[in-house]
């Protein structure tokens, strides 16, 4: 009898326990550690640009553009921005975005923090990195939109020449803005299809502000064939997960939270396999989940939905891709297998053409396969992280 899961075959890393073929091979029994899950490549397909800078890159823009901030030193800017911490309120959370966007409305800070932040996505063996953000929140000095999307493909352009990362950019509408402001930024995107825009996003708070007012922008998105994602089930119940695919067509599930609540709706989306963009430590930073432990990660993984693992704001959650999937398994109880499945889940929720995600697909399941056997042969007495 064929798997329910064939979809994540042909061969794929790891499968669930309760839909494994008798045919597939697990992963070696090795320890879970930092350093391997380092080693490992890896996709960040849910990554804000104005949540991901580096602080010393912030200060060192605010005293170039004489921008006034709550910190003057590194220390003091991490502990202004609650960088790490569980925030008390979403007006804590959103403090650390007021003090990245006041030095972000210039083309040079844009093309650094882009750069920047694929290179450090490439030191953690981040193969694939899509980076989302709003042009429309970094125009206050003039800067046009069209200068905004080139400074920063500009910036990824060069990183991946220095490192071969592969990425994309996803163009964000924002909720609480108006949803003539989401069409201009549709249309944006549009224009910029097949030129480094990949996809296109509904961000910002869901409650009082329903995707469905923003129904005519991703219309457009849809009519020409382009990518679209949104956040959902963050901070909101199931109801806004079925606005996002129902009514906006969303390809992906930035979050998706709250879709336990609904097991109808939690079905339909694993029936049309339709990724979660999971971020497991935000989630609980942004008060979506009271803790690791509580998170519904793995209950989406067992149950069989596509799940992929992801930073959200690298900088204001203080984390990284290897964090997270290291939190995954230690406070979560994911095992190495479901780590490995999940990893070629995030290739495959990928927004890339068909041929050219095959062909990624393969060179990273041989190099799963060869950093498990490198690891295998190693002495097992391997320090881990703190």
């Amino acid at each position: 009898m064929a798997s329910i899961r064939d979809d994540e075959l042909p061969s794929s890393t790891g499968i669930p326990s309760s839909a494994r073929r008798v045919d597939w091979v697990a992963p070696p029994a090795l320890p879970v550690t930092e350093e391997l899950l380092r080693a490992l490549p890896k996709t960040d397909l849910h990554c804000h640009l104005d949540g991901s800078m580096r602080l010393r890159t912030i200060l060192e823009l605010a005293e170039q553009q004489k921008v006034h901030l709550p910190a003057d030193t590194e220390d003091g800017l991490a502990k202004a921005i609650h960088m790490g911490e569980v925030c008390k309120s979403l007006e804590d959370y959103l403090v650390a975005f007021d003090v990245t966007l006041s030095v972000l409305q210039t083309a040079e800070a844009l093309y650094r923090a882009a750069y920047e932040l694929a290179v450090d996505a490439a030191a953690e063996n981040v193969r694939y990195l899509e980076v989302r953000y709003s042009p429309a929140l970094h125009l206050k000095k003039g800067l046009k939109m069209t200068t905004v999307i080139d400074s920063v493909l500009e910036g990824l352009r060069v990183a991946k020449r220095e490192t071969g990362i592969k990425y994309g950019v996803i163009v964000c509408g924002i909720r609480h803005i108006n949803p003539q402001t989401s069409m201009r930024l549709a249309e944006l995107s549009v224009a910029y299809k097949n030129r480094g825009v990949i996809g296109f996003d509904l961000a910002g708070a869901e409650a009082s502000f329903p995707a469905k007012d923003h129904k005519e922008a991703f219309q457009l998105i849809l009519r020409n064939n382009v990518n679209c994602t949104a956040h959902a089930g963050e901070a909101f119940g199931p109801e806004s997960i079925s606005q996002a695919i129902h009514y906006l067509g969303a390809h992906r599930i930035g979050h998706g939270t709250r879709l336990r609540e609904d097991g109808d709706l939690l079905n339909y989306v694993n029936d049309h396999r339709i990724p979660l963009e999971v971020c497991p430590s935000s989630n609980v930073q942004t008060g979506a989940v009271s803790s690791l432990d509580a998170h519904p990660l793995k209950f989406y993984f067992d149950y069989g939905l596509r799940v992929t693992i992801n930073t959200d704001n690298r900088l204001i959650t203080d984390t990284t891709v290897t964090k997270e999937l290291w939190l995954s398994h230690k406070e979560i109880g994911l095992s190495l297998e479901d780590l490995t499945t999940i990893i070629v889940s995030g290739f495959k929720s990928a927004f890339l053409p068909s041929r050219e995600k095959q062909d990624f697909l393969r060179q990273v399941n041989e190099e799963i396969t060869r950093t498990l056997a490198a690891f295998e042969k190693r002495p097992q007495m391997v320090k881990q992280p703190a």
